[in-house]
C-alpha cells in the first residue's frame, strides 16, 4: 500500500474529533447536567451552566481552526461553507430556545429538559457536517432520541401522551425507512461515504440513473419527508403541535427542518465538493419527484391552516406549508440539466446560464427566517399562558393589543413576516425562493414552464396564507376579551420574544449579511446548459 496514501488516512481520520469540538462542548456539558441533576434540582442552575455551555460552544466554533480532510472520500465529517453555516444557526437556535422554553421548565425535570435540548442541537450541528451515511444517521438520531424524552416530561394530559406516543412510533418507522433506503446506496456503491456515493453514481450513470439509485433515494426522501413535515409524511404535526410543551414544540418545528433540508442536500450532492457533478439531477424523474411534493406540501398545509380555531394547529399546518416553501429550494437545485453539468446542441454550441438565485443559497435564507418567525411566534404563546390559563385557541388572544401591547406587537412582526410582507425576513427569504424557482436553469420549454408555474403556486398559496395569519392579528387588536389574560412573569421568554423582533425587522430591512452568510455557505454555480430548439 502506498505510505503517503497511510498518512493521509492516518491523518483524515486522527482530525475528527478536531473537527467537531464544540458539538463535544454541548454533549459534554449536557453529560454534567444530566449527573448533577440528580443532585441539585434548581432551574436557574442548569439554565445558567446550559448557558455558558452554548456560549463555550460558540466561542470553539469561532477559534479553533480546521482543514479540510486530507481524505474526502474517507472522511466522516466536513468542514466546509455549508457545516459552518448550520453549525452557527444551530448554536444561535440553542440560545433562543434556553430563553424562550423558561416558563415550561419545571425545577424537577430541568437538568433532564436542558440536557435533552443541548444534544439535540448538537445532533442538528453534526447532520451539517456529516459526509457518511452513519454518520448522518446518527447525527439525526441525536436530534429524535432526545426530542422522545422532551414530549414525555411533562406528561400529565392525554394530550401530553398522544404527542409524545405519536412522535415516536411515527419517527422510529421514518427511522426505518431511511435506513432501508441508504442500503440501497450502499449496495450500489460499495460504500457509505457520501462524497464516493455521489462520485460512484455520476460515473456509472452518466446517461441513465439507476433504477435502484432512484429506489434508494425515494425511500431516504420518504424517511427525511417525516422532519421536514412533507406531504404525506405531515400528519402527525398537529397533533403533536397541541399537545406537546411549547418550547419544544418550537424546537420540533425548526431544528428537525433545518437538519432535514441539509441532509437531503448533502444525500442528493448539492452541497459539498464539485455542485456541478450531481447523480440526482434532471435527466432523473426526482426533480419532478420533488415538484409535485412541493406543491402538494404548500397546498394542503395553506388550506388545512384556513379550517383551524387552534392557535397551535394552526401553526403546525403553517408549518407544513413551509417545509413546501422550502422544497422550492431543493427543486430549484435539482434543475441542473445534467451529472456533468454540461450538454451540447447538435451544431456544438453550448451556452452559460447562471441562475439570479441559487436554489441552496434561497434555501438557507428562509430557514433562519423561518425560525426567527417560528420561536418568535411561540415565545409570545409561551409568555401569555400560565399553569391557570393556557393560550390554545385563537380567541385566547383576544383584547391582547389592549392589554399586552408589546406582547401583541412582537406576535404582530412574527405573522406579518409569516405571510411574507416587505420589511420583513420572510419576505427576504420568499423572495428569493420564487426568484429562484422563476429563473431555474432548463433545457426544454416543459421543465422551464414547470419552474415558474412552482412559484405561481407558491405566491398564490402566499395570499391565502396570508388570510389566517391576518384573522390573529385581527383578534387581538379588534376584540375584546372575555376573560383577560393575567401578566406573566416569565421575563426571559419576552426578552427573546423582543429580540426575535428585532432581528426579523433587521433582516427585513437590510437582508444583506444574511445573503451573503447563504451564498458564501451554498454558492451559485454558472451552468452550461443546452439550448434546444423547444427552449429557444
Amino acid at each position: 500500500m502506498n505510505p503517503l496514501f497511510d498518512t493521509q488516512l492516518q491523518d483524515t481520520l486522527k482530525g475528527v474529533f478536531r473537527l467537531v469540538v464544540p458539538e463535544i462542548a454541548l454533549i459534554g456539558t449536557a453529560c454534567v447536567v444530566f449527573l448533577f441533576g440528580c443532585i441539585l434540582n434548581r432551574r436557574w442552575l442548569w439554565f445558567t451552566v446550559s448557558f455558558l455551555g452554548v456560549i463555550l460552544a460558540m466561542i470553539l466554533a469561532g477559534t479553533v481552526k480546521t482543514h479540510t480532510p486530507e481524505l474526502l472520500t474517507s472522511a466522516s465529517i466536513v468542514p466546509d461553507a455549508t457545516a459552518n453555516f448550520i453549525r452557527w444557526v444551530a448554536l444561535i437556535s440553542a440560545a433562543v430556545l434556553l430563553f424562550i422554553s423558561w416558563p415550561e421548565v419545571s425545577r424537577s425535570t430541568a437538568a433532564e429538559y436542558y440536557g435533552c435540548l443541548l444534544v439535540a442541537v448538537a445532533g442538528a450541528s453534526l447532520v451539517g457536517r456529516a459526509n457518511d451515511l452513519i454518520t448522518l444517521f446518527l447525527a439525526l438520531e441525536l436530534i429524535s432520541i432526545p426530542t422522545y424524552i422532551l414530549l414525555y416530561l411533562p406528561v400529565r394530559t392525554k394530550l401530553n401522551q398522544e404527542a409524545a406516543g405519536k412522535y415516536f412510533l411515527l419517527s422510529v418507522m421514518s427511522s426505518a425507512v431511511m435506513l432501508f433506503g441508504f442500503s440501497y446506496l450502499y449496495g450500489l456503491t460499495g460504500s457509505t461515504n457520501l462524497a464516493v456515493i455521489t462520485d460512484t453514481l455520476t460515473k456509472a450513470n452518466s446517461e441513465t440513473l439507476s433504477p435502484m439509485a432512484l429506489v434508494g433515494i425515494v425511500l431516504f426522501i420518504g424517511g427525511i419527508g417525516f422532519k421536514i413535515t412533507a406531504v404525506p409524511f405531515h400528519f402527525y404535526a398537529p397533533d403533536v403541535y397541541e399537545g406537546g410543551p411549547g418550547g419544544v414544540v418550537a424546537m420540533l418545528a425548526v431544528l428537525p427542518k433545518l437538519a432535514g433540508f441539509v441532509a437531503l442536500a448533502r444525500v442528493l450532492g448539492l452541497v459539498g465538493g464539485d455542485t456541478r457533478h450531481i447523480p440526482f439531477d434532471a435527466n432523473t424523474q426526482l426533480p419532478l419527484l420533488l415538484w409535485i411534493l412541493a406543491i402538494l406540501t404548500i397546498t394542503l398545509g395553506n388550506v388545512l391552516a384556513l379550517l383551524q380555531d387552534n392557535i397551535r394547529r394552526m401553526l403546525a399546518y403553517s408549518s407544513v406549508a413551509h417545509g413546501g416553501y422550502m422544497l422550492i429550494g431543493i427543486v430549484v437545485a435539482c434543475s441542473i440539466p445534467d451529472a456533468t453539468g454540461v450538454m451540447t446542441r447538435s451544431d456544438g454550441a453550448t451556452k452559460v446560464i447562471g441562475p439570479s438565485v441559487g436554489g441552496i443559497d434561497a434555501l438557507f435564507v428562509y430557514i433562519v427566517a423561518y425560525g426567527l418567525m417560528t420561536f418568535g411566534a411561540f415565545a409570545v404563546i409561551l409568555y401569555l399562558s400560565t399553569p391557570e390559563r393556557q393560550v390554545d385557541s385563537i380567541d385566547d388572544l383576544a383584547g391582547i393589543g389592549q392589554t399586552h401591547p408589546i406582547s401583541a406587537g412582537t406576535m404582530a412582526i412574527f405573522l406579518f413576516s409569516l405571510i411574507g410582507l416587505p420589511l420583513t425576513a420572510g419576505f427576504a427569504g420568499k423572495l428569493m425562493l420564487f426568484m429562484g424557482a422563476f429563473t431555474a436553469p432548463a433545457d426544454t420549454a416543459t421543465m422551464r414552464n414547470l419552474y415558474r408555474l412552482l412559484a405561481v403556486v407558491a405566491a398564490v398559496n402566499a395570499a391565502i396564507g396570508a388570510y389566517y395569519y391576518l384573522r390573529v392579528i385581527g383578534v387581538m387588536y379588534l376584540r375584546t376579551a372575555l376573560k383577560p389574560i393575567q401578566s406573566s412573569r416569565a421575563a426571559p421568554t419576552l426578552i427573546g420574544a423582543m429580540v426575535l423582533a428585532g432581528a426579523t425587522l433587521f433582516f427585513g430591512f437590510y437582508p444583506q449579511p444574511l445573503v451573503n452568510a447563504a451564498r458564501k455557505a451554498a454558492p451559485v454555480p454558472e451552468i452550461p446548459v443546452t439550448i434546444t430548439a423547444d427552449a429557444k
